[in-house]
């Protein structure tokens, strides 16, 4: 089976366990939605894990939809959950955002763990049990340099340990797994990763940095001392380094990006019914031009994801063309551009309700939406993206044409 065969579009398909039934995607979606809508503001209040939606996406099959069908799965790719992911953060952030981290560690397994035994096995237990997966992939000083780790791995014959001060692992102690990169071996290099999964039996979790942030507050990002054993078959038979290049970073981006524009999108249908509501009543207030900005951005925002997942999809089969600069200076600036304008739409929405979208008691209030999508820059941080990019982009000669 293809690369093309684990990320391309196809049916849903009904599946002999688990809970996945032969119901439109979307569908399913929406009902995860609703209940993610009906519980965001005590998910945000309380800064608590977003319990009833992920049970809800759980019974709606939604966990393993990326799972190839010859393990259970329906097969489907980063363009059908993508749509997942903006139906969720129209309704909530912090469940949009933890379905597609799981997500982006599902796209991993599968793409290159098909083929080991293990990783056969786990994915069909993930299609099964309705598994979700928790990612660590920062640590200590590091913060988000993901493509360098401190702590190794250690073996003992077939057996595998890891100690990790991961300073972020979000909705770390509601995982059911947690996939985490480390170093080959305690003589390795800093840069030369691996990516393990290791089933929640097989870890333990010490807190170590509280979660009390301004936004994203349902995603419970703490830190917490990590640590594991399991057997050797656990490490994906790839090299982080190119697991990083050819799934991680375009699946993360893609769907990072598509959980914004979800957020952005509430955002903007509350200044939608504000002015409607105001023309109703006999008059369009002075800051309604800013509703046409923000549906603008929101625009634009679609059709920068929409246009990365077919650049994705036009290569995904050409590891040479996945690898290349070009490309992933292009899927690393997505994340900066989409970030960014997900922020501008999301204010300008507020700007458009005036005083209404300031308060927290209105209806067309936009404070959490505001406050959530102000992590998006700031999430791999923007200035580390454009720093690597620029970098890259002294060895590349400026574009002779438009056309090129």
């Amino acid at each position: 089976m293809g690369v093309q065969d684990f990320h391309r579009a196809s049916e849903p398909s009904t599946v002999a366990k688990g809970p996945i039934v032969a119901e439109p995607l979307m569908a399913r979606a929406a009902r995860a939605a609703a209940v993610a809508a009906a519980h965001a503001e005590a998910v945000d209040r309380d800064a608590r894990f977003p319990a009833e939606a992920i049970a809800a996406a759980k019974a709606e099959g939604l966990l393993g939809v990326m799972v190839p069908a010859s393990l259970g799965g329906e097969g489907l790719g980063l363009r059908q959950v993508m749509e997942v992911c903006y139906t969720l953060g129209r309704a909530c952030a912090s469940t949009a955002m933890i379905y597609a981290m799981h997500q982006v560690k599902v796209a991993c397994v599968v793409r290159h763990g098909v083929g080991s035994a293990w990783h056969e096995d786990f994915l069909r237990r993930l299609v099964r049990e309705q598994l979700l997966l928790a990612s660590s992939t920062t640590e200590g000083q590091g913060g988000g340099n993901v493509r360098s780790s401190e702590a190794p791995i250690e073996r003992s014959g077939d057996r595998i340990s890891l100690v990790r001060a991961a300073s972020v692992i979000s909705y770390g102690e509601a995982a059911d797994a947690v996939v985490t990169t480390a170093r080959r071996a305690p003589d390795a290099s800093a840069s030369d990763q691996v990516l393990t999964v290791f089933l929640r039996a097989d870890y333990s979790l010490e807190r170590n940095l509280e979660w009390d942030t301004l936004g994203m507050r349902g995603t419970c990002s703490a830190g917490f001392t990590l640590r594991a054993e399991g057997e050797a078959a656990q490490i994906l038979p790839v090299a982080y380094e190119t697991i990083h290049a050819h799934s991680m970073v375009p699946a993360a981006h893609i769907l990072w990006s598509s959980t914004w524009a979800g957020v952005a999108a509430s955002a903007v249908e509350r200044a939608r019914r504000y002015l409607r509501k105001a023309a109703a009543a006999g008059a369009l207030p002075p800051s309604a031009p800013y509703f046409t900005r923000a549906n603008g951005e929101l625009r634009a925002l679609r059709a920068l994801i929409a246009a990365a997942v077919d650049r994705y999809e036009a290569v995904m089969d050409q590891p040479d063309a996945l690898s290349a600069m070009d490309f992933q200076s292009q899927i690393s600036l997505l994340k900066v551009d989409t970030s960014e304008l997900a922020v501008s739409a999301v204010m300008s929405a507020m700007r458009c309700c005036g005083l209404s979208g300031y308060r927290n008691d209105s209806d067309a209030s936009i404070g959490r939406r505001l406050r959530d999508i102000l992590s998006a820059p700031i999430m791999i941080n923007n200035d580390r993206i454009l720093a690597n990019v620029g970098a890259s982009a002294l060895l590349t000669e400026v574009a002779a044409s438009i056309k090129d």
